[in-house]
């Protein structure tokens, strides 16, 4: 038995093990709901240290996958491994291995930071409705549900994980804490922050959901400033992640027998192959620093 059909019969083991794995956690997911129900807040707290990382993820995305939407993404990515192995070798099998995992997670963090952007965005209507409630009688628990409740998409798909957990139960506190631990950004850090003292100590929640509206209004004004500042390094680094394709495809337009060529020898398959890891490795890196700006 050759090495392309040991290959073969192995990714296909794998992907009825993590078929099986699936429907287990379909079952398992199921029985958490029950004793969610049952159990509230243990229930709640274990699950919350049961999120893994591409879960949590995907929860930052918005991203609701079902289980037939997973098994059919892992049955498309086998396929590819196989053909990369079919038609290119180790080297191909081992790049579709890798790439669509990393395409996958920069499509998600993309996805995560337009959808925080938003959420952003809206949390000082939020915090404002809080602060109405409040000063109309209701409580500072009350007034949150009914603020998460009116809030429009995507905060308040978001917040949805933090009004079931309250509404099990679940100190208000606490799932605000989560809900901060989950999104990590500063406004959601200062809001917890804030329920956790009003919740212990008391105090007055109206001044300090207004300082925080005051602040969030702030960074958004020093953020586009910033960004307009920085509106030339921004094009320099479009223009430096596309130059190498722009010429690679005129290459590949002008003189195709010159790519062809390379891709027919394997050395120059090799080649091909590290230029463009080194391409992504690239954008990933430009992408970096696009975030710290």
């Amino acid at each position: 038995m050759n090495l392309p059909i040991l290959l073969g019969l192995c990714c296909v083991l794998c992907l009825l093990a993590g078929v099986r794995l699936l429907q287990h956690s379909a079952s398992q997911a199921d029985m958490e709901r029950v004793l969610q129900r049952l159990s509230g807040a243990r229930a709640t707290a274990a699950g919350k240290r049961r999120l893994g990382r591409w879960e949590r993820l995907l929860l930052r995305a918005g991203m609701q996958l079902p289980f037939y939407a997973v098994v059919a993404l892992l049955g498309g990515w086998l396929v590819l491994v196989l053909l990369g192995l079919a038609l290119g070798g180790l080297s191909a099998a081992a790049l579709a291995l890798v790439v669509p995992p990393l395409l996958a997670y920069l499509y998600a963090s993309v996805r995560y930071r337009r959808r925080i952007g938003r959420m952003i965005q809206q949390l000082p209507a939020l915090l404002d409705h809080i602060i109405r409630s409040l000063k109309s009688g209701r409580t500072l628990g009350d007034a949150m549900l009914l603020a998460m409740h009116n809030s429009p998409a995507p905060l308040h798909d978001a917040l949805v994980r933090t009004r079931n957990s309250v509404e099990m139960g679940v100190p208000l506190a606490e799932a605000t804490e989560d809900f901060a631990r989950i999104y990590e950004r500063d406004e959601f850090h200062i809001l917890a922050l804030g329920v956790q003292v009003n919740q212990q100590y008391g105090g007055n929640a109206s001044e300090l959901l207004e300082n925080l509206i005051s602040m969030i209004r702030d960074r958004d004004r020093a953020s586009r400033q910033l960004r307009a500042m920085t509106g030339e390094t921004r094009v320099s680094a479009v223009v430096l992640a596309g130059m190498p394709v722009a010429l690679a495809v005129y290459i590949l337009a002008s003189n195709p027998a010159f790519m062809l060529g390379l891709w027919e020898s394997a050395e120059g398959r090799l080649l091909l192959l590290c230029a463009l890891l080194l391409q992504c490795l690239g954008c990933l890196f430009l992408w970096r620093m696009l975030r710290s700006i």
